[in-house]
């Protein structure tokens, strides 16, 4: 049986992603309004990196394409949809809306679970995320290993998650992992599943995050490349050219 729908969507086709056009008050009373419900749900936010990831994976491009909603992170991504007519096509990056919804959760009590990164990051996540909103429930964590899960181990997390009480789970395994493993696992766990990247040491104080001058010109990328030359030289270099090659070819109607 298909699950009900609570909101219409609108979706473009960017690149052959089909990404929403999605407010934040919007993206932020869907998690609400799912979570109430215990509503299987995945969420997963979509820049550059990721545009360019399905154009290369079918398996990842139909995770983001059967995801709940698909929100555009990355500011290119946001000005590409208000050139297509969403005029205030709002950025839903992965950190904001990780803090965003966890001081919601905390005025409403909604209980909440960590999956990804290491143990010594969540350890620092939960005492600032404590620090910041005291009535936060966080109901559990888990750091994966740095490898594929084997099915029994696999099985025990689900099962963990699925009964901790969670109503929803931050996730921040990075692309394409995270997206893939939502889009296997979502409805298996009465949560929503929210793919948030980076988040956990943005806000755990393992990785400084760009001034918010650059995030709003749609320079975060480079102040990551400076941080991290040689880890991510190819993904922003490569994939920023694909990106305006394809987007080229497009408007040449050459696709």
């Amino acid at each position: 049986m298909s699950r009900p729908r609570i909101h219409v969507r609108r979706r473009l086709s960017l690149l052959d992603n089909r990404i929403d056009a999605v407010s934040w008050d919007a993206m932020l009373s869907r998690i609400s309004l799912w979570a109430s419900r215990f509503e299987s749900r995945y969420v997963c936010l979509c820049n550059v990196h990721s545009l360019i990831t399905g154009t290369q994976d079918s398996d990842f491009r139909q995770a983001i394409d059967e995801a709940d909603t698909a929100a555009p992170d990355g500011m290119p991504v946001a000005w590409l949809m208000r050139r297509r007519g969403v005029s205030l096509q709002d950025r839903i990056d992965g950190p904001s809306l990780m803090w965003k919804y966890a001081e919601r959760a905390a005025l409403d009590g909604t209980p909440i679970f960590l999956y990804g990164a290491t143990d010594g990051t969540l350890a620092r996540l939960m005492r600032n995320l404590h620090h910041y909103f005291p009535g936060l429930n966080v109901v559990g964590h888990y750091s994966p290993p740095f490898r594929a899960l084997t099915s029994d181990e696999e099985d025990g997390v689900v099962d963990r998650i699925a009964t901790s009480g969670a109503r929803v789970v931050f996730i921040g395994l990075g692309c394409p992992r995270q997206e893939k493993w939502m889009a296997q696992i979502s409805a298996r766990i009465p949560a929503v599943l929210l793919g948030v990247g980076a988040a956990f040491d943005y806000h755990a104080g393992t990785l400084r995050r760009a001034p918010r001058w650059m995030q709003r010109n749609g320079l975060e990328w480079l102040f990551r490349l400076c941080a991290e030359p040689r880890r991510l030289w190819r993904r922003y270099f490569v994939t920023n050219s694909l990106f305006a090659y394809y987007l080229i070819r497009e408007k040449l109607g050459k696709g």
